[in-house]
């Protein structure tokens, strides 16, 4: 592997030295080709390396996780100067415990059974041996006392075997996606293990007060554990599960984004310019309506583009004069249901334009690729409504990063119920995403609404999520999990 771009192997960390551990499915880099052929790490770009990379330098942190790249070796990473500890997953582990039992059990299971989930028992004996492989390469670089913080849903069994391996650590887990209700967590065959998973934890983390609450339930009927409820911080609501001698605090996080850093950039001359190109391209229709997705199942692109359809169909919206933009990131493409739920959207969109387009001036405007960042805050700009329907969301984030890049207070945010957002974004026009007639009216209301209801409600917005960044997200997660390691 040649080395560029920041990267470095020269000085290879020392293991077992490290204060603070973060354990996340991937590593925060991704492997590029150079012209000559030969590879090398590139940084990739996420609120979770910016919030948490002061505290990975301050105190000699590491990153485990996943390069990746299927057979990776397992050689230390120096990158841009953090320190990075690759898993090495096989083709074989890949495909069943990440597309497997990650994304094709516990993801439609925690979105509310929105598609079936599977349940291969084959998966799951992956998914304990990856998760075991994980611990143990976390137990190597984290110094004595260290404190770790394990991310999301591959990783549920992490705590407990860490745990088991270094009882000295202080363990935190946070949770990026919903946990669903009780009723649903308890069709999964191997639903106790998952929860004495967790348990191994000092701190159990989720967006929403629900989901502490759910699984304070199951921890109960699952473990027989005794549970309590309590506040922690100003804004984290949380409980407590007593397991064994060990107290674990259960709490309420609601993640966001780095929302000064996107204030800045909307604020650029160059991101303006291109926000004037992007609608003259469009055609300078009066109104320009946004979907920034990543194509999932779970999105609710069909439940807009159904919408959409029907306030054209009932000229409730103008085609002469309304367009609406679709971003549509790619995702998992060798999942028979993301497969066809594409061949769905495309379905829609050419429906759509057949019935309300005229030569050269689609209604829809469809993109299926990765947008570069820059392009993706001009067209935040330039949107004046940015609609965000999803069947089920942990938090989304995108509707933080529309209203973080409005400075100039104008725009409108559609936003679904069940979002994690909708909880702190009370001023967007909310929907029931299962409900088209809802969804319409939203829509409509904020085609229409006057200059002055926009900034009244947009205002509201961005003193949320300006006040409430990344930052302090992680801040109010690992000092909760400092006091509640006391135990």
């Amino acid at each position: 592997m040649a080395s560029g771009g920041g990267n470095s192997t020269d000085s290879s960390p020392t293991e077992g030295s490290s204060d603070f551990v973060v354990v996340a499915n991937r590593l925060p880099i991704d492997q590029v080709r150079l012209p000559d052929g030969t590879t090398t790490w590139k940084r990739s770009p996420g609120g979770l390396v910016t919030a948490l990379e002061p505290l990975l330098r301050k105190q000699h942190g590491a990153w485990i996780g996943w390069p990746g790249v299927a057979d990776s070796d397992e050689e230390p990473i120096i990158q841009d100067g953090l320190r990075l500890y690759p898993v090495r997953l096989s083709a074989d582990d890949v495909a069943e415990y990440y597309e497997g039992f990650s994304n094709a059990t516990l993801w439609p299971l925690y979105h509310d059974v929105i598609v079936k989930p599977i349940y291969r028992r084959e998966w799951w004996d992956r998914y304990v041996d990856v998760n075991r492989r994980f611990a143990e390469a976390t137990s190597r670089a984290a110094a004595h006392g260290a404190t770790i913080w394990v991310q999301d849903y591959q990783l549920q069994l992490v705590p407990k075997m860490l745990r088991m391996l270094r009882p000295d650590l202080t363990i935190g887990f946070f949770l990026h996606i919903p946990f669903p209700p009780v009723e649903l967590f308890m069709q999964m065959p191997w639903r106790t293990e998952i929860i004495e998973g967790l348990l191994g934890a000092d701190l159990v983390g989720f967006h929403l007060p629900g989901g502490a609450q759910n699984f304070l339930i199951l921890a109960r009927r699952l473990v027989g554990a005794n549970t309590s409820r309590g506040t922690v911080g100003v804004r984290s609501r949380f409980g407590e599960v007593q397991v064994g001698f060990r107290t674990v605090k259960v709490g309420a996080f609601p993640i966001s984004i780095d929302s000064a850093d996107l204030d800045t950039k909307a604020r650029d001359r160059g991101i303006r310019q291109r926000a004037k190109e992007i609608r003259a391209e469009l055609g300078n229709p009066r109104k320009v309506m946004l979907g920034v997705d990543r194509l999932d199942y779970t999105k609710g692109i069909d439940v807009r583009l159904r919408a959409f359809s029907d306030l054209l169909a009932e000229k409730r919206a103008d085609r002469t004069d309304t367009v609406l933009v679709q971003l549509a990131t790619p995702s998992r493409e060798r999942v028979e249901s993301y497969i066809e739920m594409r061949e769905d959207i495309e379905r829609q969109v050419g429906h759509i334009n057949g019935e309300y387009g005229e030569i050269g001036r689609p209604v829809v405007h469809y993109v299926h690729r990765a947008i570069p960042r820059d392009d993706l805050i001009a067209f935040f700009v330039a949107a004046d409504i940015m609609l965000v329907t999803p069947l089920r969301d942990g938090m989304n984030l995108v509707a933080k990063e529309y209203v973080a890049c409005r400075s100039d207070l104008g725009g409108a945010l559609v936003l679904s119920e069940f979002t994690g957002a909708a909880a702190e974004l009370r001023q967007a026009y909310l929907c029931n995403p299962h409900h088209t007639d809802g969804v319409k009216l939203a829509i409509e209301q904020a085609l229409d609404q006057s200059a002055d209801e926009g900034k009244r409600r947009m205002r509201a917005m961005r003193r949320q999520v300006l006040a409430h960044d990344v930052d302090r997200w992680a801040r109010s997660f690992l000092d909760a999990l400092a006091v509640g390691r006391g135990n």
